[in-house]
């Protein structure tokens, strides 16, 4: 059978792209709109960050457990799992109930974040042109970035009319139509006709080959890098909004787009380092300077808050959006570059849930310190300690690397 020549279109990567920023929208619209739901509900802000803290826990037990599962399911199976989940739990977060409900509906989107990046890097590696693949895989990457600037700007602007109830349902719908749109898009989408090749020949693959003796380590690398990175990114991205609106005195719809604009540099930075690392610049040496600009960037909140100064803080917004959000999609990249098809759901799994470890550690810590007498400060300087620690095991990768090399 001759090999098949036409490329997929625009429709599969919308769907991935959609399929990975879906889940998240309910964690990012709460905390769009987290001075409001605070209020609402009448919890305390370690309270609200124990609703992150319960999505990405349920998210980092997913991916570590279900892992090989998604390895043995159909695409479309796994996309209705997605969608169809994340359906249920906005729809729960619809319901005025309490506090205790919406803990429940965050649980549940995190577990619909268990699939999303084994059944989308499985999808490029089996449908798409190796060629496009990497770009791609920086593309469907940024749809978390995606994710946070619908809910930043759409959940403030209707809860202004309709309540964060009604935003969430309106999330829900959304969801549910992008479930029966997937399944049809992934379902038109032939498997590549000849077996895409297990690892790249390419002077792009060199550098993270060289950085491990196996694919166990790299796949180790990763999870560890990500669990450290995410600490701080979600420690930033949940309180973001209230830190502008508390310290900076924005109003909710402009401390919603704080996490907007945040979203939207971290959307084109994904597609940017996707496209260098389908030039070939290595894993290790991105991972060392995201990690760099995002220590500047956590300082960049700290000084925005000592200073009271809104200039430093729309900088330490772009600085977080260009760096720890662009981390995931070189964390994706290296992974298609060291690990067959046939086990990158499991591979996936694992760095992912290291990743939602540390997202997890994250909301919860940060809440901890910002209501204690510390507060921002404490907060900020933690998040940049964080980041001192993967730009430490970004230079011993890259150190590795050039050892072996």
């Amino acid at each position: 059978m001759p090999a098949r020549t036409a490329r997929p279109g625009f429709g599969l990567l919308a769907i991935l792209l959609s399929a990975v920023g879906i889940a998240p929208l309910l964690n990012y619209g709460l905390s769009a709109t987290s001075d409001l739901v605070i209020r609402d509900l009448g919890i305390t802000e370690s309270q609200f960050g124990l609703l992150a803290t319960a999505c990405f826990g349920c998210a980092a037990l997913g991916n570590a457990v279900f892992g090989k599962f998604s390895d043995k399911q159909p695409d479309t199976r796994l996309m209705l799992l997605i969608f169809g989940t994340t359906a249920v739990a906005l729809g729960l977060a619809a319901i005025p109930a309490g506090y205790v409900l919406l803990l429940v509906a965050s649980g549940l989107a995190g577990f619909a974040q268990s699939f999303p990046n084994g059944v989308t890097n499985r999808i490029l590696a089996q449908r798409v042109p190796s060629a496009q693949r990497i770009t791609w895989t920086g593309i469907k990457q940024s749809g978390v970035q995606v994710s946070q600037l619908v809910g930043s700007v759409g959940f403030p602007l209707l809860a202004a009319f309709i309540g964060w109830h009604g935003a969430s349902l309106a999330g829900a719908v959304l969801a549910a139509v992008l479930a029966l749109i997937a399944v049809r898009v992934v379902r038109a989408t032939p498997m590549l006709s000849v077996p895409a090749p297990k690892k790249p020949k390419t002077d792009a693959d060199k550098p993270i080959a060289a950085a491990a003796p196996s694919t166990k380590f790299v796949i180790f690398a990763l999870a560890l890098f990500g669990f450290i990175n995410g600490v701080g990114v979600q420690a930033t991205n949940v309180y973001l909004a209230l830190f502008a609106v508390r310290e900076l005195e924005f109003s909710l719809v402009a401390g919603g787009l704080t996490a907007a604009v945040a979203g939207v540099i971290g959307v084109s930075a994904r597609v940017g380092w996707g496209q260098m690392m389908a030039r070939g610049v290595s894993a290790p040496k991105l991972l060392l300077l995201l990690a760099s600009l995002a220590t500047a960037g956590g300082a960049s909140f700290l000084l925005a808050q000592q200073m009271h100064s809104v200039a430093l803080l729309w900088l330490a917004v772009a600085l977080h959006g260009a760096s720890a959000l662009g981390v995931s999609v070189v964390l994706m990249a290296g992974l298609l570059r060291a690990i067959p098809a046939s086990r990158l759901g499991s591979a996936s799994g694992i760095v992912s849930a290291g990743q939602f470890g540390g997202f997890t550690v994250g909301p919860l810590a940060m809440g901890l310190l910002v209501g204690s007498a510390g507060g921002f400060t404490a907060g900020w300087i933690a998040v940049i300690g964080i980041y001192l620690c993967s730009t430490a095991l970004g230079a011993i990768l890259v150190l590795r690397a050039k050892n072996r090399g």
